[in-house]
This record gives C-alpha cells, sequence and structure tokens, in this order.
C-alpha cells in the first residue's frame, strides 16, 4: 500500500506547495490579475465540460468574490448561499446581489436540520474543523478508526501515515488533557473527556450539503472565496491543488487562493466604490425587473455589512474591519478560544441578548433532560463567556459596551 509520504513525492506535492507559497508573498497588483486568470480559466473549462458555475455567497469574502467575477471578470454566476444562518446585515447584503437563498436540509422525519438538532445530535464545533473532527473520531471509536486514534493520541501513524512518529495527527497538548480522555485505557494514560459532544459536522449539515444539492440539481460547480492565509485544512488542499481543482468527485474555484488578509480588505474597497458609484442602482432595477425585490426596499450603501463595520487604515497603512474579522454562524466556535474579549459570544450579548441567553443555557439536553449549552462547552476549554467579567472586572479588557468602536 502507497503511503501518504510516498503518495506525495509522487505527485510532487513539496514542489507544488512551494511554488503556491512563492506567490502567495507577491505584491497586490500581481494576485489580482492572478485571481482574474484563474477566475476565467476556470470558466472556459467548465464550459468545455458542459458545467455551469456558480458563487457561494456567505461573508465578506465571498461578498467581494461574487462582485469581482461579474464587475472585472464579466463572468455571470449567479450567487448561492444559506443565507438564514449570516447575519441580519450580510442577509441584507445578499438580497441587494440577488444571491439564490438555499432552503435548509431536511431530516429524514421530515423537519429540517436546525443549528440546535445539529449540535445535539452530532455536538458542539469547537476549536477549529481539524481538531473537533479529531476529537469526533475519539468519541467514535471503531475497529477501523483504530489506527488513526493511536495517531491522534500518540502522533505515531500505521503503514498509510508512512510509520511516522510525532506526526502532525497528534492532537496539541492543550487539547489532549481535555479530549484525549477516551484513550485512556487504550493508550494507557491519563486525561480528560468532557461530558458533552464535539463536532465538526455543522457546515456540512448546514451550509455545505444543501449548496451542494443545488449544484447537481444544476449542474453547476462553485466559485469559492477561500484563501489559504487562513490556514487548517483550506490551507493544505489549496496550497497542494491551487486555485482550479477539476478532481474525480470535486470541482471548484478559488480565485482568492493567494490572497492575504490585506489583499481582500483592498478588493473590497474597490468593489464597494464601484458599488458607491453607478452599480447600486444598476442591481436595483435588475432586482425590480426580476420581481425580486419591491419599490420599497432599500438598497445598502455599501456592500461591506454592518456586522464588519468600515475598513479603514491604521497608521502604517495596515487595513482592517473595525468591528468583527470574520464571520460565522452565531452559535459557531471555531476559533473563539483565540479572540481577545469581548469575543464573538459577548457582542452577541449586546446584540441579541434573547438568542446568546438561548445558547448559552439551552441549546441542549443531557440525558437526563437538563438544558446546557456553550457556557459550559466555553468553561471546560477555558473561554470566557460572563458579561460581568468584562470590562471593571476583567482587568486590561475592554467594556463589552465599546463593541462598536472594535
Amino acid at each position: 500500500m502507497e503511503s501518504v509520504q510516498e503518495r506525495m513525492q509522487r505527485l510532487g506535492t513539496k514542489n507544488k506547495i512551494a511554488y503556491f507559497i512563492t506567490k502567495e508573498k507577491e505584491p497586490y497588483e500581481f494576485k489580482r490579475r492572478y485571481a482574474r486568470i484563474r477566475a476565467e480559466e476556470f470558466a472556459r473549462e467548465c464550459d468545455g465540460r458542459g458545467l455551469n458555475y456558480h458563487v457561494s455567497v456567505g461573508g465578506l469574502d465571498s461578498i467581494v468574490l461574487f462582485l469581482f467575477l461579474h464587475e472585472v471578470c464579466g463572468i455571470d454566476a449567479p450567487g448561492v448561499s444559506a443565507s438564514s444562518l449570516e447575519d441580519k446585515s450580510i442577509q441584507r447584503v445578499h438580497k441587494a446581489l440577488g444571491i439564490i437563498n438555499v432552503p435548509p436540509l431536511k431530516r429524514k422525519d421530515g423537519s429540517f436540520w436546525t443549528k440546535a438538532k445539529v449540535i445535539q445530535e452530532f455536538g458542539f464545533p469547537v476549536i477549529s474543523k481539524e481538531v473537533a473532527a479529531k476529537i469526533e473520531l475519539l468519541q467514535n471509536p471503531s475497529e477501523k478508526n483504530k489506527t488513526v486514534r493511536h495517531a491522534i493520541i500518540t502522533g505515531e501513524t500505521g503503514a498509510y501515515g508512512g510509520w511516522q512518529k510525532n506526526s502532525k495527527m497528534q492532537l496539541k497538548k492543550r487539547w489532549l488533557e481535555l479530549f484525549g480522555g477516551y484513550e485512556n485505557e487504550t493508550e494507557g494514560c491519563d486525561f480528560r473527556k468532557p461530558d458533552f459532544l464535539v463536532s465538526s459536522k455543522c457546515c456540512y449539515y448546514l451550509k455545505e450539503k444543501n449548496c451542494d444539492n443545488w449544484g447537481k440539481e444544476h449542474n453547476s460547480v462553485p466559485y469559492l472565496g477561500l484563501m489559504a492565509s487562513e490556514g487548517g485544512r483550506r490551507a493544505k488542499s489549496l496550497r497542494m491543488n491551487g486555485c482550479n481543482y477539476f478532481g474525480a468527485s470535486t470541482i471548484r474555484s478559488a480565485p482568492f487562493a493567494i490572497f492575504g488578509r490585506q489583499d481582500i480588505l483592498t478588493l473590497a474597497l474597490e468593489m464597494d466604490k464601484l458599488w458607491k458609484g453607478d452599480l447600486k442602482e444598476k442591481y436595483r432595477q435588475k432586482l425590480l425587473t426580476d420581481g425580486k425585490i419591491a419599490e420599497c426596499f432599500v438598497m445598502p450603501d455599501s456592500i461591506i455589512p454592518k456586522i464588519y463595520g468600515t475598513i479603514e487604515r491604521q497608521p502604517d497603512g495596515t487595513l482592517y474591519t473595525t468591528k468583527a474579522q470574520r464571520t460565522g454562524c452565531s452559535m459557531c466556535g471555531f476559533g473563539v478560544h483565540m479572540e481577545k474579549r469581548p469575543n464573538r459570544f459577548d457582542m452577541l450579548y449586546k446584540s441579541n441578548p434573547k438568542e446568546w441567553n438561548y445558547l448559552m443555557f439551552h441549546l441542549c439536553k443531557d440525558a437526563e433532560g437538563k438544558e446546557y449549552g456553550w457556557a459550559k462547552v466555553l468553561d471546560y476549554i477555558g473561554v470566557g463567556w460572563d458579561p460581568t467579567t468584562i470590562g471593571g472586572n476583567c482587568k486590561g479588557q475592554m467594556s463589552l459596551f465599546d463593541c462598536e468602536n472594535i
């Protein structure tokens, strides 16, 4: 059996990654031209294969991608989104752009998947997709995943992994101590394990699968607003496979793959300038003609959703958003352990205290029927969530009610 390392060597993966990383270091104008070339190349290839294409739209990055494709590349790709999961200000921009809102997936019992149902059945999305998927494997042991579970605890891989020691499969010490207890008996260790489930399945059931289904129904493949600089699984995949990928089971384009945060914010300002010119009225007239909005609908003044605030420059020229840096579902915990307070849950407390209360204390029920939520999970991983610990009770932190100033 060919090991992962042997396969990477055969495919020249290291050279591909090194070549990709050199492009990530290029200046903005190069990256902008490169993104256009790759986007147009993908469209031509899809046309030749008899495939349609669409833009998977969520937050700011993919909103910018949608406008870039339409207004710079001349690619008329419809936008598709599970918009109901996004912040209201994002939903408003989606509506102004004519984005197609894909409905939630149906469960076997005929009801729809919701945030609460996914978390109750599979577990909390915490730390990162990659780490959550590993913890989920530990929670669901089988003979088939025995070797992988061993690697997650020890870093030692089997034949397929090339008999590595200290591989990247191993959980970092912090997470091993909190979640490695599922293997205490098997591995002879003494780690802890929580009394709640962890899962990486939220995005799949709430966003990815229903948009994938739409794509299959319309013989369409996606443009994605992914950037390798965001790290995690996407970085590995993008650096190995490049902007455009035509695989046996997956076809996609990520024109912004070599972009960094400064690049996407620079392009966002360019697209916003077009919007504030004649683009807003152009989209309004098209939506009215197509019957997608009423006369009374007020088009947003900016394509930058209000949840992000505005894009400003630091004294050294670095661009930043004055509010949220990244967005996702209100109940998503991926990356929250890296945020300074006020974190995303603190901001939710200010903007929607009713939802905050539900997510914190009433999202799930344990075996005895007792309700619990994110408060329990955040306590376990050492992330603050109590509003009374911000400001005067949290040394060195700003007040929760200064959120609009960050």
